[in-house]
């Protein structure tokens, strides 16, 4: 039998099945909880996984959850609902939720957690889900010196590049200020692109001056694969979920009274997307979406910059 602790996964989507298949690679007794989409929840179940019932049943099974859902919403439903993990919870238990939330959220369900005698750590991640399945991702991780030392093992099965923050709540802070960045960054370069293509600068162009500078980054390459080779699997991120993480970086900002003015431009860039329809799009079909606002065909464009 394995000295590992259990360890519970609720979220085995694009991010979360990699992560769990890393976990179990790592020699650690997995319970898993899927949503609508049984096909990745089925594998990890060939792979050794149990499944639990509920977040309760869970809770009252294993030692550390992983949270990796979408939004702070669905995060709490998991934790306060009626079979929920607070439900469950017993001393001892850490949930670590590596979702992109609401940093207040946060911290008023790690306060609940320890009501109960368990922690909460918050290790938000990066990369895609490429890194996911290769156990590469990285996190940032916000915790108590007794709870990081007690998950860094569990961590280090899936995440190649940790880093701790500070204490709970931290983690998503910076997760924020990350993503805060990425997704000005797709709205620049989407801009940037199409006022190079309406000047009559190729897209192509501008990839090869752009990202043989200073200013070639691996959020450009993905972004231009898409913009580009019309990639379509270049970045499997949705605007709504950028969008959303823009919403929360606006509040935090508001929340500490920092200036938000790139912000708020970014907040606007997606929240129009959204509203057109586009939100269930990729990230990098943002250029797309502002060409339209300029009266071009990004992809049109780039075959002119082909001839």
């Amino acid at each position: 039998m394995s000295d590992n602790p259990v360890v519970g996964f609720i979220g085995v989507g694009l991010m979360g099945h990699g992560m769990a298949k890393n976990i179990l690679k790592g020699g650690y007794p997995l319970w898993v909880k899927g949503n609508r989409d049984r096909a990745p929840v089925e594998d990890l179940l060939g792979r050794g996984a149990q499944e639990a019932a509920s977040p309760k049943q869970m809770a009252e099974t294993c030692d550390i959850i992983h949270l990796c859902l979408s939004n702070s919403p669905q995060v709490e439903g998991v934790m306060r609902g009626a079979d929920g993990i607070l439900a469950g919870a017993r001393p001892g238990l850490i949930v670590v939720d590596c979702s992109t939330a609401d940093p207040a959220s946060t911290e008023a369900l790690a306060a609940q957690l320890a009501e109960k005698g368990g922690a909460m750590v918050d290790a938000p991640l990066g990369r895609t889900p490429k890194e996911a399945e290769e156990g590469t991702l990285d996190a940032m991780v916000g915790a108590d010196d007794e709870t990081f030392a007690k998950v860094l093992p569990v961590i280090e099965s899936w995440a190649g590049n940790i880093n701790r923050v500070g204490g709970v709540g931290a983690g998503h802070k910076m997760k924020l200020v990350m993503n805060l960045i990425s997704m000005s960054y797709a709205a620049l370069y989407a801009e940037a692109t199409v006022l190079a293509a309406k000047s009559g600068i190729s897209p192509q162009t501008v990839r090869q001056v752009i990202g043989s500078s200073r200013l070639g980054n691996g959020f450009f390459d993905t972004f231009m694969r898409y913009a580009v080779d019309r990639d379509m699997e270049a970045h499997k991120f949705s605007i709504f979920n950028g969008g959303k993480d823009v919403r929360y970086a606006n509040a935090m900002a508001a929340k500490v009274n920092a200036p938000a003015l790139i912000a708020s431009a970014t907040r606007h860039y997606f929240s129009t997307a959204e509203a057109t329809g586009h939100g269930a799009d990729y990230v990098p079909s943002l250029s797309d979406r502002i060409a339209e606002m300029g009266g071009i065909d990004l992809a049109e464009e780039v075959k002119k910059g082909e001839v």
